[in-house]
């Protein structure tokens, strides 16, 4: 494969940008549903419900039907709390990168390029929680290929994210990431992150309790220079 270069974000790759984060979150549904199915919570319910329609219909057909449908129907909303946070997120800081991104103070938005097109993405911005504010800067949106990844892309954009904050004078960066997605979990705490909380980033999702834990998000924080 060809080499890749990350430079600032341009307004021409407004489009590939979006659609490689709204592509990249969507791959988190299947094992957010298979997250969903091997807790406890999850498992008693459906069994519940597949042993009081066998109650109620003596039919065991009946029965498997209705738990098929109950498992469609979470499979259905564990695909909507994803499709949600992707359409929050397209209305709120992605409506308009160049001013979220580019505009506001101590923000910024990279893109990977490889073999003429955007292959990966990764932006800072002011944290959401006023308490990190002033020592640190938060890590959001980085996405990369499925094609091009395992090439150190995510880490050289995690980087300059890093040296960003560094050169503006503050001394951490925290970011969020998706409880299922195991592999950035791995790759941020060999990078010195650490796990410091828990939360649900999805309104949705707290209404769906057996499904809630899906969607929470691990909050982690770094200092630049610690395992990088």
């Amino acid at each position: 494969m060809a080499p890749y270069r990350i430079r600032q974000y341009e307004d021409g790759d407004y489009e590939a940008v979006c659609t490689m984060f709204g592509h990249g979150v969507m791959e988190h549904a299947p094992a957010a549903f298979i997250y969903m199915l091997k807790r406890l919570r999850a498992q008693l319910h459906f069994l519940g419900l597949f042993l009081a329609v066998l109650a109620a219909s003596r039919s065991l057909l009946v029965s498997l039907l209705a738990l098929l449908l109950a498992l469609t129907g979470g499979w259905f909303c564990s695909w909507c709390i994803w499709t949600d946070y992707v359409q929050q997120s397209l209305r709120n800081d992605l409506l308009d990168i160049r001013r979220t991104y580019l505009e506001a103070a101590d923000s910024c938005l990279w893109v990977a390029g490889a073999e003429g097109a955007v292959v990966g993405a990764v932006g800072a911005v002011l944290p959401e929680f006023p308490s990190e504010r002033g020592h640190a800067l938060e890590l959001k949106r980085m996405s990369v290929e499925r094609e091009h990844r395992g090439r150190g892309i995510t880490r050289a954009l995690c980087r300059t994210v890093i040296r960003f904050a560094q050169e503006r004078g503050y001394s951490a960066v925290v970011l969020s990431t998706s409880m299922v997605h195991y592999s950035a979990q791995q790759l941020y705490e060999s990078m010195g992150f650490r796990r410091v909380s828990q939360r649900s980033p999805s309104l949705l999702a707290s209404f769906l309790s057996h499904v809630a834990a899906v969607a929470q998000a691990s909050r982690l924080g770094t200092y630049p220079g610690e395992g990088i």
